[in-house]
This record gives C-alpha cells, sequence and structure tokens, in this order.
C-alpha cells in the first residue's frame, strides 16, 4: 500500500530577521515523501487500513530530518506536520498522516503515550523533566496540483501556549503531487522565531507539563 517515490530534506539556518544576531542561528529542517494514493480517483469508506500502513514510514521519516539537521533530539524544540493530496484525492486522504506523523515526531523525542503519567512527573526524559513531546503536533493539509507549497504549523514540542515557537515552514516538492500522489511533510526547529519577543509562556517556565502550558 505504501509506495514512496521521493523524498525531499531542506535544512536552513536563520542567522537573523534584520535585527541583532542571535548567539546561535535558528535551524529548521522539512521533509516530504511523495507516495502514490491508493484511492485516487474513487471514494474508499474504509481508509484506515492505510494510516496503520504508514506508521513505519513516519518513524523512518522523523529519524531521517533529524539525522539531516544534525542535532541530537534534545535540540529539537519544535514541530508540525502536513500533507498534500493530488487532484485525484480528496482531503481526508492527507488527515491518514495525523496519526503516524505525530506520533513519529513524539517518539523520537521520547514520549511514551501516557499523557496523564506525565502530567504527575512520572514520565521519560533525559533532561530530569516529565518527558518530551507532550504537545500536540500541529497540522495542516490540503488537496493542490504539482508543485503546491504548504506553510507546516510549528509549536513548541512540549507546551502549545509557548508563544515564542509559534511559526510556519513553506514546504514545496517540485512536480509533486501527480493527482494520484500525496506530500506526506514533517517539519522541526531548534528554537523560537529569531527576535521572538510579543511575550506570552516562555519555554523556560512550562510548568504543568499536561502539553498545554
Amino acid at each position: 500500500m505504501i509506495d514512496v517515490r521521493r523524498v525531499l530534506t531542506q535544512v536552513e539556518d536563520i542567522h537573523h530577521e534584520f535585527g541583532p544576531p542571535p548567539t546561535q542561528p535558528l535551524r529548521r529542517g522539512a521533509i516530504a515523501a511523495v507516495l502514490r494514493n491508493p484511492f485516487a480517483g474513487r471514494y474508499e469508506p474504509d481508509i484506515l487500513p492505510m494510516m496503520d500502513a504508514l506508521q513505519p514510514l513516519g518513524v523512518t521519516l522523523a529519524q531521517q530530518l533529524q539525522q539531516a539537521m544534525a542535532v541530537t533530539v534534545e535540540r529539537i524544540e519544535g514541530y508540525g506536520k502536513g500533507a498534500i493530496v493530488g487532484a485525484g484525492g480528496e482531503l481526508e486522504h492527507g488527515a491518514l498522516w495525523h496519526v503516524p506523523g505525530g506520533y513519529a515526531m513524539r517518539a523520537l523525542l521520547g514520549w511514551k503515550g501516557d499523557r496523564q503519567a506525565y502530567a504527575q512527573g512520572q514520565g521519560e526524559s533525559k533532561k530530569g523533566q516529565p518527558g518530551n513531546g507532550l504537545a500536540i503536533v500541529p497540522s495542516t493539509k490540503k488537496v493542490g496540483a504539482p508543485g503546491t507549497a504548504l506553510d507546516v504549523p510549528l509549536t513548541h514540542i512540549n507546551a502549545a501556549y509557548v508563544r515564542s515557537h509559534f511559526d510556519a515552514m513553506e514546504v514545496r516538492v517540485p512536480g509533486a503531487p501527480a493527482a494520484d500522489e500525496i506530500v506526506l511533510i514533517l517539519v522541526m526547529s531548534c528554537g523560537p522565531r529569531v527576535h521572538a519577543r510579543v511575550g506570552g509562556l516562555k519555554a523556560a517556565d512550562i510548568a504543568r507539563w499536561d502539553g498545554l502550558r
């Protein structure tokens, strides 16, 4: 069911946004897999088997993205995911990426899947905190023609309300998706927006460990 045609990876370092350069540039990365859409051109009531079939791909892409960014998992502070469905498919086909894509990145960062345990301080973390990857992974999707760009949202890995990490990364694969394909995307970042200064909860002040604040 999973037939990957292409994988595109991009990594960027943002040195400044017309202000004083930060001590360390912001590194962001994206990985996009182009694969055949087995449901293109028809309506299929039961599409859930593909969600399960995509899980290994999610794990592989998350690992490849981290390796391409050349950083340790402890450096990852933001994440997001998205999908571009070719014109022969429907938006719901992109929604199949929600679980495999999101959980793959959260597992990479150390989340074990028990939110209640993390909230009670019983999770595992190399930092001594109750886990990483607690926050839900933001997502977006659309149906588009070959070359369509997607602005993939990014938020903090442990608290969705950390305002400094609200961001987005534009991703496109030239010539994809074809009408019978899907582009599945993961993005990660190593810090807040360069020159972030609009207040709100800071990453250093995360206290609830519930994925929100």
